[in-house]
């Protein structure tokens, strides 16, 4: 709303929003039964088809393009699932560069805070359960939430990420970012 609000045209795209594998995806996830492998190629489906269907066009158009969560949470979450590094790479070495990157950084103690009121629950795959990192489900997701939060520290540097302080208000989050964007897009 704020970009429109300034004449910018937009588009939204984020995790599972494709029109191809979106469903496909959650239905998956609800079972709990994907392998580290099918679960990537599952979400670089569903971004490839973002990436032809919304984000390329979008851009042609003029439009700015506003990814919640990029390749980079992709990545992230394979390599921390064990997958190889240079495979991880080449799945994602289709997606564009985007003119900036904001890493809202939390740590995980307040992370699970805000999820706890935002869903209530934790998610099986949000929380690593998977890797079997614990049977405790909260020392999971901390556990692999932390080992997120290590990836991206090896990532932005060569990715370029901004760090965004996310333990802060909404609004002074929200202004934080809008002052990010408006350096990249003037």
């Amino acid at each position: 709303d704020w970009l429109e609000a300034r004449g910018h045209a937009t588009t939204q795209v984020g995790l599972k929003r494709s029109n191809l594998a979106s469903e496909e995806l959650e239905r998956a996830k609800n079972g709990n039964i994907l392998n580290r492998t099918t679960l990537s190629l599952f979400y670089a489906t569903d971004f490839a088809d973002q990436l032809e269907n919304t984000i390329i066009p979008s851009l042609r158009a003029g439009f700015v393009v506003l990814a919640d969560r990029y390749i980079y949470t992709l990545m992230a979450r394979d390599l921390v699932r064990g997958l190889d590094e240079e495979w991880v790479r080449n799945l994602y070495s289709i997606a564009l560069r985007p003119d900036a990157v904001f890493y809202l950084k939390l740590s995980p103690k307040k992370l699970i805070q805000r999820n706890f009121m935002k869903n209530h629950t934790l998610d099986y795959w949000e929380s690593g359960m998977d890797l079997g990192l614990s049977m405790d489900m909260f020392d999971s997701f901390v556990q692999y939430q932390q080992r997120l939060a290590d990836q991206f520290e090896m990532m932005r540097k060569n990715f370029d990420f901004t760090i965004v302080d996310a333990d802060q208000s909404v609004d002074e989050l929200n202004n934080e970012l809008r002052s990010h964007t408006e350096r990249v897009i003037h």
